[in-house]
């Protein structure tokens, strides 16, 4: 299972919980469907999906971590129930229509919330429910979790069903000494990146004084008098597309997340390696994986001036307010 995004989160106080007493403190969170009523459900699945081998027992419960060396991976699994807003909107308006007529009088925005909220609370049973899978790896040498998800969002919601399941997980967003834009704005100008990067062919471009201004180049010569004219112009980088030891592909954004994250080597020994069970394969990728990310957030943090003081988000950022 190969991560194709990152978000990145740094543990504070590193992470010293046992593979026994995770698995404890997870199974208190297990994945459960949504009941009819609820629109959204959150837990905890097994790493491994449809790798993971059989026990033969229905009663014994799927391993909710698979370590690997000093990383341990985990999976969180949401279900959300479908219903299009504008559904509940279409039959709300032909209920309040039906309602005026029918009574005579004007239905003002009081009752039609009311009656809003009944629409949707009856059609929710109905709806469709959409699966999402995410898994995060923990480096616990590194003290770096790593979360496979392009939404910031997502990625915090998941983070913080951990804290959830776990009694105490300080987390925090790692911060770089020197900007991310700076230092991507001056591999772009001097078309020489550093710490074995090279460039690809992607780039956004942006207007620190306007945030609206933006230019968005694919499949482009980054090299190119275009670039550099909008370089001279004033723009800086706010994501870059890479090649590192060309090894990993990947988009670089300014505030450290990775995007469209490609393993070369892995990808191409897929096509050429034998005979291996599904929870074999898993294994390979998992410690390909972890061996090509962890030299690569070395180099990441390193072109960057390395790891300052980490920020607090969320739930840490309120404590401190």
């Amino acid at each position: 299972m190969l991560f194709k995004n990152i978000r990145l989160f740094a543990l504070t106080e590193g992470f010293h919980f046992s593979q026994d007493e995770l698995e404890t403190q997870l199974g208190n969170r297990l994945f459960a469907p949504c009941s009819k009523f609820e629109k959204s459900r959150l837990g905890w699945v097994s790493p491994l999906g449809d790798a993971a081998p059989l026990s033969g027992d229905e009663n014994v419960a799927p391993m909710l971590t698979h370590v690997v060396g000093n990383f341990i991976m985990m999976c969180a699994q949401k279900q959300d129930r479908i219903l299009p807003a504008s559904v509940v909107r279409q039959e709300t308006e032909e209920k309040v229509t039906e309602i005026e007529h029918r009574q005579a009088r004007k239905i003002f925005r009081k009752e039609k919330r009311q009656i809003q909220d009944d629409v949707y609370a009856t059609f929710l049973p109905r709806a469709f429910t959409k699966n999402q899978q995410t898994h995060m790896l923990i480096s616990v040498k590194d003290n770096l979790l790593v979360v496979d998800s392009a939404s910031a969002s997502h990625a915090e919601e998941v983070v913080n069903l951990l804290r959830d399941s776990l009694t105490s997980v300080p987390v925090a967003l790692p911060q770089v000494r020197t900007s991310p834009t700076v230092i991507m704005t001056r591999w772009l100008r001097d078309k020489a990146p550093s710490d074995h990067f090279s460039l690809l062919e992607d780039v956004v471009l942006h207007n620190p004084l306007d945030s609206n201004n933006v230019v968005r180049c694919a499949s482009q010569d980054l090299t190119g008098d275009e670039i550099a004219a909008h370089l001279e112009a004033g723009k800086a980088v706010k994501s870059l597309g890479v090649s590192w030891n060309h090894v990993i592909h990947c988009v670089i954004n300014d505030d450290l997340s990775i995007k469209r994250l490609r393993f070369e080597v892995i990808e191409e020994e897929q096509f050429t390696a034998g005979e291996v069970t599904p929870a074999q394969k898993f294994d390979q990728d998992f410690a390909l994986m972890t061996l090509e990310l962890t030299a690569f957030f070395e180099s990441l943090f390193g072109a960057f001036g390395g790891l300052g003081e980490p920020k607090p988000f969320g739930r840490e950022k309120q404590k401190e307010d």
